[in-house]
């Protein structure tokens, strides 16, 4: 049950942010070697990276690494350094079927190897940026035990249906983010929302937060660290719903030691994935 609110975008080619941005205390740090890095940067940028992933100072937060396309001429050179550095996340852009996770995963094993890594210790997440990886999404998301994750982007998915953002509750992405949420959920991984791109519009991106927590994600891609803070206060629970949830572990933990297969709190049944749910609101309110 980790937990994934904030997954924070940091260009691999961002000395600074590459070195300091665990100082905001995201869920999760991801660098970012795809489209945030130029051709000519790209070189120096896995470097960075890589002596990033080396560091002390990231060995206490998740770290994802962004690869570009494997059938590019960057997507290999950055999988070496991910797994190689030791990245706990690869996180594969573009991905439209299960195949492209099925590749991915025996690139990384390959490398595990080589390097000595254990084998299945560097997980995978995917990006879902267009209509086919939307109809793909549930094949994606079961494609192998190594992901945690699936997330959607919003801007590359608009632009393959050929539209733009609306004000308010944003229709045109209904579809896509029902349809990421359902798949990660028949996986058992978490689902990011998309990230929000104006960040200066507090409002707006509070909007967005409340919609992706409403339908349940379990978190959001962030672009940049002033959005932390916002995001994980908007995730933390009610005093109300923090006392409930109490409530239910305490009822749970009080039927275990009475050796009780049934748990009853309020007169109602309570069952394993409603224990999850009040452990989770519980860990949200500690990290919060």
């Amino acid at each position: 049950m980790k937990l994934r609110r904030s997954m924070l975008f940091v260009p691999g080619d961002n000395a600074g942010g590459v070195s300091t941005a665990f100082v905001y205390k995201p869920d999760s740090v991801m660098f970012d070697l795809e489209d945030a890095v130029s051709p000519r940067e790209k070189d120096s940028a896995r470097l960075m990276v890589f002596q990033a992933l080396r560091h002390p100072s990231w060995q206490d937060i998740e770290t994802v690494v962004r690869i570009n396309e494997l059938n590019t001429e960057y997507g290999l050179k950055d999988l070496e350094v991910a797994v190689r550095g030791g990245a706990d996340v690869v996180r594969l852009p573009k991905t439209e079927t299960a195949d492209d996770i099925h590749k991915l995963e025996s690139e990384v094993a390959r490398i595990e190897k080589e390097c000595g890594r254990p084998l299945g210790e560097t997980k995978l997440m995917a990006a879902i940026e267009s209509a086919s990886g939307v109809v793909n999404a549930v094949a994606i998301a079961v494609a192998s035990p190594r992901m945690i994750g699936i997330a959607i982007a919003g801007f590359d998915y608009l632009v393959d249906m050929g539209t733009q953002r609306s004000d308010g509750l944003e229709p045109e992405l209904f579809y896509a983010r029902a349809a990421v949420l359902n798949a990660a959920r028949a996986a058992h991984i978490d689902a990011f929302d998309v990230a929000y791109g104006d960040v200066e519009d507090d409002q707006g991106f509070l909007r967005e937060v409340s919609i992706a927590k409403n339908l349940g994600f379990n978190g959001k891609s962030l672009i940049h660290p002033r959005q932390v803070s916002l995001l994980h206060k908007a995730y933390a629970p009610s005093a109300k719903e923090l006392d409930y949830a109490k409530r239910i572990v305490a009822a749970s933990e009080d039927a275990k030691r009475a050796g009780l297969g049934v748990i009853s709190l309020d007169g109602k049944m309570v069952d394993r994935p409603v224990i999850l749910n009040a452990e989770m609101i519980i860990k949200r309110a500690e990290a919060a």
